[in-house]
């Protein structure tokens, strides 16, 4: 198993990290792992679809998650995001309450987060794949040196890119970024309902990178 990231746009940057120590390990637990009995989300198809519907020309933003919701119907590529016709999980309800405080506006109905990843979101989670009903369980596949090599590449576009950090985790990945004179990278607790109160409520993401985008002469994310 590999990645074809030629008609995404990304092999430019991401091609050497084939060439890796981690690369080949991670290929064949994956390939073991879509192959075993227990289901594994997000399907196959989608495990690279934030790269695929975010081309590097395109990043304007960076959301990280850490790994996929685990439970069937829910993930389909994207961070936070789910289908359309699912609960909101409880992070994106979090995510969309700060939304319309933010900018005053009612949040969508649905889950679904492609409308943002087409616009220049990179929702991008840490770990792209997960087994059902298991949080965390593809975390020691080696997935952190690639979705790190990822975070690493979009730092390096030529364009200001804002990095959305939201909790502990992903904002470690700072150090990743620098650049601060050229991007920005906005900070703050994770939107779960164990943190959001903590500092993720009233952050006010979406106006500050809305403001930055406009600053620097690109056109705004329409959140909603």
């Amino acid at each position: 198993m590999s990645f074809d990231l030629s008609f995404y746009g990304w092999e430019r940057l991401l091609s050497g990290e084939r060439q890796k120590p981690y690369y080949a390990p991670l290929m064949s637990a994956l390939e073991t792992a879509y192959a075993s009995a227990i289901p594994v989300y997000p399907p196959r198809p989608l495990l690279t679809e934030a790269l695929r519907l975010t081309p590097p020309d395109r990043v304007k933003c960076v959301i990280l998650g850490q790994d996929p919701y685990h439970e069937p119907g829910q993930a389909h590529g994207l961070s936070f995001s789910v289908p359309e016709g699912m609960s909101l999980p409880p992070s994106l309800r979090n995510i969309y309450k700060e939304l319309s405080g933010d900018l005053g506006a009612e949040p969508p109905p649905g889950g679904d987060l492609t409308r943002w990843a087409e616009q220049g979101v990179l929702l991008l989670n840490t770990t792209l794949s997960v087994y059902a009903h298991a949080a965390g369980s593809h975390r020691a596949f080696g997935w952190q040196p690639f979705t790190d090599a990822v975070i690493s590449a979009a730092a390096s576009l030529p364009q200001s890119v804002v990095f959305l950090l939201w909790g502990a985790d992903a904002g470690k990945k700072a150090a990743l970024i620098g650049g601060e004179e050229r991007h920005l990278i906005l900070r703050s607790a994770h939107p779960s309902p164990l943190s959001a109160y903590r500092g993720f409520f009233g952050s006010r993401p979406f106006s500050r990178c809305n403001d930055f985008l406009t600053a620097h002469g690109e056109t705004p994310i329409r959140w909603v």
